[in-house]
């Protein structure tokens, strides 16, 4: 049996993973994006070193920040690791807000490897009304689904067609969607104010344990373009700091991009997953339990 643990950002999914896995003697497996980084700590909230000598962690501090590691890799290592974890008959307790990541490995996706990457250079001057027309040309259907003004996503799924030569709707298509592992989903969640109240709070802690020191080191080791600092808290550091914004101001704009993450989650996981959501941890608790000593 395998636990999987998700929700918003900032709402508690660590705490009861660990809680979790000391009562069952279970083991703790990421499914964070960003948390597989090494040396990205303060602004992943990633669980504390202590917190990982209580129990066995997986899949953290696992590649480092030069790393692209793509939903492939992802789905790859983490389907390895639940069958190691499965030989050993150990209670496996998955956490992470990445939902694309955990369906794509937990359900029958068929991914391609990431092949070289080619560029796309070529559509730096195309406005985002010709980027779409660009993309309805290569997958008309999947078009239908992209706003033309993102164009962070127009250009993924112009990518995908030109690097696999298949469109991502076709691709999408192929898939049952279908569960290749016996998984309870549980889901924590509370009312947007308390939760939008947390995620600000939790934003200040991170600036105080030295969010800003963390990010200023990586950037005298790394380039700043590197795909492991698209995560919240480091794009808008690096992004505020070449625009001469104070740190209040960066602090803000990370908070409100959290928020804002927080809410593109719970619709990924209310339309995406089948999740059973409780409003505390020692509900949640009780549930994972009750689930795991069937």
């Amino acid at each position: 049996m395998i636990i999987a643990i998700v929700g918003p950002t900032g709402i508690g999914k660590s705490k009861l993973a660990l809680k979790i896995a000391k009562e069952v003697k279970g083991e703790i497996v990421n499914c964070d994006a960003f948390q597989i980084y090494k040396k990205m700590d303060i602004g992943t909230a990633k669980p504390s070193l202590e917190e990982r000598r209580e129990v066995p962690h997986h899949l953290f501090d696992y590649v480092e920040p030069t790393t692209s590691f793509s939903v492939f890799d992802y789905q790859v290592t983490l389907r390895n690791k639940i069958e190691e974890l499965q030989k050993r008959n150990v209670p496996i307790i998955l956490v992470g807000g990445t939902g694309l990541y955990l369906k794509a490995s937990l359900y029958d996706f068929s991914l391609n490897e990431e092949k070289e990457k080619i560029s796309l250079s070529m559509y730096d001057a195309y406005t985002n009304e010709e980027l779409h027309k660009e993309l309805e040309k290569l997958d008309f259907e999947e078009s239908k689904k992209i706003h033309m003004n993102n164009r962070k996503r127009v250009l993924r799924a112009i990518e995908i067609c030109l690097t696999h030569n298949e469109k991502k709707s076709e691709m999408i298509a192929k898939q049952e969607h279908k569960l290749l592992y016996d998984v309870t989903f549980i889901g924590l969640t509370k009312n947007r104010d308390e939760l939008y109240e947390g995620i600000n709070k939790r934003v200040d802690i991170m600036f105080e344990m030295g969010l800003m020191k963390e990010v200023e080191y990586l950037l005298s080791k790394y380039d700043d373009n590197l795909r492991s600092f698209q995560a919240i808290g480091y794009k808008e550091i690096i992004e505020g700091k070449k625009n001469n914004l104070s740190e209040e101001e960066i602090k803000e704009l990370i908070k409100r991009n959290s928020r804002r993450y927080a809410k593109r989650q719970y619709t990924y996981f209310e339309n995406q997953l089948d999740v059973n959501w409780f409003d505390n941890i020692d509900s949640a608790f009780e549930y994972a339990v009750k689930v795991l000593n069937k």
